[in-house]
């Protein structure tokens, strides 16, 4: 048995770590946290002093258990999880729960998994930092305690099965705020003057003017001005310039940078990252730190000088702007800048590379340049056209990496200017006035959103990716779709001494790949604005984190902190809770013209709906459901009124009735027992029985047998998967090395069978009797499935030696209670009914005051 136990939180870096260490050490993993705040139940002693009541969940028992039982037998336990805040609890869950002796217990943090390091970590081991460990509980617990208080009230003000969390309900905030900005943003035209000069020698470059014009007029009569007019070089200045590089990545840069250059989502970025840095290739991803350490510059320099020159070289230190910086240990970097990259996943390579440029650029040398302005005359007014050129004179870090940009309005990088001297006369190609709108703000992109987030001090580099993936998770905001719509404009343009007038076209509007708050994303943040205004402000936000931060560093209580907030928080969900109307973000868009009855729009118990008619009225109100693609805040009156013609029927096909309505997941044609999805952004009141019947039989076609095994059909489609095969209600992926257009016989037989065979393989216990199997699923855990209920269990949980006793228990817990009626409730009915009735009169009094 090995003398020393090293527990780290993830299998990739205990399987790393252990390469680096001796026969005396064994490296196990903790699966990340071993204990958190239960699920059913707040979990915070918020009467008393705030103690948080921690649990081992049921998955993580059997690896407390075997992480007990080394522990036992070691003579040294080392607790080696991430170097942050999460990790030092980690680190003191696992102390706790372990009952470690703390004679016999180490904790050594490092910021890269490399021999050096690792060995230099085991060589100056210190305690549990206590004050990180606070401070990562007041995030856990402040948290908790917004959620599980502020999501009760928008189940009862807003909508069933809602959830609202203190940094993500902020995120959302921003998202709607910034549409309601687009929404009511007015685009201004006005006329841009662009125009092709040449010199004597007929070299030809762009100018233009630097002010615009405001009307068409304008710029016609300033483009006749010109007809006639000499142009020359009024001006001509030359000034070096110097472009310097980038500092190295944080967390926050490189996932805005992943996302611009590599089109990575910020939760894919931090994935890829992990896996480089728990793989020994980065040092530790979450950092606010843009420093590297001397050993670091050296390795830099040394590569620097070896591949590219002296010349290139020019070691540097940078000073971070992060509103209070944690855990500042190193910038992003690679552990070994020798290895320029890496042979291992796609991706993953893609991301090494980019942390390789951005480091090595860092270090290296200025860009230098040559800036050149000239300015031209006309012989017939005193307006100037100017040209700006710019030459790389020494490429500098340029040769290795340039940092991307978020701006949208950003021209492209002027060129070199052809050789020309002051009173040079130059000769006119043509002049346009192009008519361009003022650009309404741009969507916030999921790496826009980190950076304004950290610009706000809101959230920690921890925080960005999880806090992006929740509020898309709960459908607050979706990632665009739209690829925008034509817009006409005009363009002027003198040539020959003639103005011609030409109408074009762009594509305005597109919001493809940012990020949309939804209908419920909006009516939340109305809600939580209204009427917990100091939870969603800005400032509070981010003093919370400044709050955290405080703690970290040992100069504030963490409890202290949680009674203040909790004493101000609570009266008001209280009164909220009991006073507040609900919200539907109703908006009425007129009167129905053949009843006369309103009609509106709202949030209802299915999504967001149109109603004719009110419950006031004698006849019930009508009711259509909005399609994917409409929002409670834009649809128009005509819009909502032609969703009450669907569903439609639109004739007869094959003896079978054929039906175009719209779904929840967008418009269809139902043939008979089928539905058939219309092509994207096709309008379904405009289908007609021919269109519908094309439809029908693309998808006939497509359904048809492609085989015959067994006696049962072989059919094959394409899933958000990709291409497969379905036989006998089995769902067969075909992979890359099968031509999928021209599978043979042969080929389909193979992979049916492989794919029985898998399905025999994958089931570990069959109690066939009572319906009851475990079975193997994705990325290493397994099943329990009884009909249609299905438990999921951890990785780390052992089945093989599982006793159907044991499945049946698992079911059981899974299985819905039936809801029995309480008999003996008749006085808290009446009592409840009093109640109800007297809310019922304070809303009507409140009502009537407005």
């Amino acid at each position: 048995m090995a003398k020393n136990l090293v527990i780290v939180e993830s299998p990739a870096k205990a399987k790393t770590i252990e390469k680096f260490l001796g026969k005396d050490f064994k490296v196990e993993s903790s699966f990340g946290h071993i204990s958190d705040l239960p699920s059913k139940e707040l979990g915070v002693d918020v009467e008393g002093d705030f103690d948080p009541k921690y649990e081992v969940s049921s998955d993580k028992k059997a690896v407390v258990k075997k992480l007990k039982d080394l522990a036992k037998k070691a003579e040294m336990v080392w607790l080696a999880s991430d170097e942050d805040r999460e990790g030092e609890a980690i680190a003191w869950h696992l102390a706790e729960t372990l009952k470690l002796d703390k004679k016999k217990t180490k904790r050594i943090v490092f910021h890269e998994i490399t021999k050096a390091a690792i060995l230099k970590a085991i060589e100056n081991p210190r305690g549990i930092d206590y004050d990180l460990v606070d401070a990562q509980q007041a995030r856990r617990v402040l948290d908790r305690i917004v959620g599980y208080e502020l999501s009760p009230v928008l189940w009862r003000k807003v909508k069933g099965g809602l959830s609202a969390g203190r940094v993500q309900s902020v995120s959302v905030r921003l998202i709607v705020e910034k549409e309601r900005d687009i929404q009511g943003f007015a685009p201004v035209a006005s006329y841009r003057i662009d125009a092709e000069f040449s010199n004597e020698d007929g070299q030809s470059f762009k100018a233009k003017l630097p002010k615009n014009f405001s009307t068409k007029a304008e710029a016609q009569k300033f483009l006749e001005k010109n007809a006639s007019a000499d142009f020359k070089v009024a001006d001509l200045q030359k000034k070096p310039a110097k472009k310097s590089p980038a500092a190295p990545f944080t967390t926050s840069t490189l996932q805005q940078e992943a996302s611009r250059k590599l089109y990575f989502s910020v939760s894919k970025t931090m994935t890829m990252a992990q896996r480089l840095y728990e793989a020994g290739l980065i040092t530790y991803m979450r950092t606010d730190s843009v420093n590297l350490s001397d050993e670091a510059r050296k390795g830099a320099e040394a590569e620097i000088k070896d591949a590219y020159g002296n010349k290139y070289s020019k070691p540097r230190n940078y000073k971070g702007k992060a509103k209070g910086a944690q855990e500042a240990h190193e910038a992003i970097r690679p552990t070994n800048f020798a290895v320029h990259s890496v042979d291992i996943d796609y991706d993953q390579a893609r991301l090494y590379d980019l942390i390789w440029k951005r480091s090595i650029a860092s270090q290296m040398s200025e860009a230098e340049l040559e800036r050149t302005n000239v300015k031209i005359s006309a012989s017939t007014h005193k307006e100037t056209f100017s040209a700006n050129g710019e030459v790389i004179t020494f490429d500098g870090f340029l040769k290795v990496y340039l940092e991307g940009t978020d701006d949208e309005d950003v021209d492209e990088q002027d060129g070199m200017l052809p050789a020309m001297k002051t009173n040079e006369t130059l000769l006119n190609s043509y002049i346009t006035a192009t008519e361009r709108y003022t650009r309404p703000p741009a969507r916030y992109t999921e790496a826009s959103l980190v950076k304004k987030l950290e610009e706000l001090g809101i959230g920690r580099p921890s925080t960005y990716a999880p806090t992006i993936s929740t509020i898309q998770n709960r459908n607050y905001v979706e990632k665009g779709t739209v690829d925008g719509e034509e817009r006409s404009y005009s363009q002027l343009k003198l040539q020959d001494g003639n103005v011609k007038d030409v109408t074009l076209s762009e594509k305005v509007g597109s919001d493809k790949g940012k990020l949309v708050p939804t209908d419920i994303g909006m009516i939340v943040t109305d809600f939580l604005v209204n009427h917990f205004e100091s939870i969603l402000d800005y400032s509070f936000t981010a003093k919370v984190e400044a709050d955290f931060d405080e703690i970290a560093e040992g100069k504030e209580d963490w409890k202290k902190m949680m009674k203040s907030f909790y004493n101000n928080f609570h009266p008001i969900v209280e009164d909220v809770k009991e006073n507040a109307d609900r919200e539907s973000g109703e908006r009425i868009l007129g009167e129905d013209p053949k009843t006369g009855k309103r009609v509106s729009v709202r949030l209802g118990k299915f999504g967001p709906m149109v109603q004719i008619g009110t419950v006031d009225d004698e006849e019930k109100p009508q009711f259509a459901s909005l399609s994917p693609d409409q929002q409670l805040n834009s649809i128009t009156f005509e819009e909502a009124m032609d969703l009450f013609q669907l569903p439609k029927n639109l004739g007869n096909f094959e003896d079978e009735e054929v039906v175009v309505n719209n779904g929840r997941f967008g418009p269809y044609v139902k043939f008979g027992d089928a539905y058939v999805s219309l092509p994207k952004g096709t309008d379904p009141l405009s289908v007609e029985l021919d269109d519908a019947i094309v439809l029908i039989k693309e998808k006939q076609k497509a359904d048809a047998p492609i085989y015959m095994y067994n006696d049962l059909p072989v059919q094959k489609g394409k899933g958000r998967f990709g291409p497969y095969i379905k036989w006998n209600n089995m769902f067969i992926n075909v992979n890359k090395k099968y031509d999928w257009d021209n599978l043979s016989d042969e080929e389909i037989v193979e992979l049916i069978e492989v794919k029985i065979q898998k399905e025999i393989d994958k089931v570990i216990h069959n109690w066939e009797d009572e319906g009851i199997r475990v079975e193997k699923a994705r990325w290493g855990r397994h099943n329990v499935i009884k009909g249609k209920i299905k438990v999921e269990l951890a990785k780390t949980v052992d089945v093989t030696e599982m006793t159907l006793e044991e499945a049946a228990k698992l079911i059981e817990a899974k299985t819905p209670k039936k809801k029995v009626a309480k008999k003996k409730a008749a006085p808290k009915k009446a009592a409840a009914k009093k109640t109800t009735a007297k809310k019922a009169t304070t809303k009507k009094t409140a009502t009537k005051k407005k």
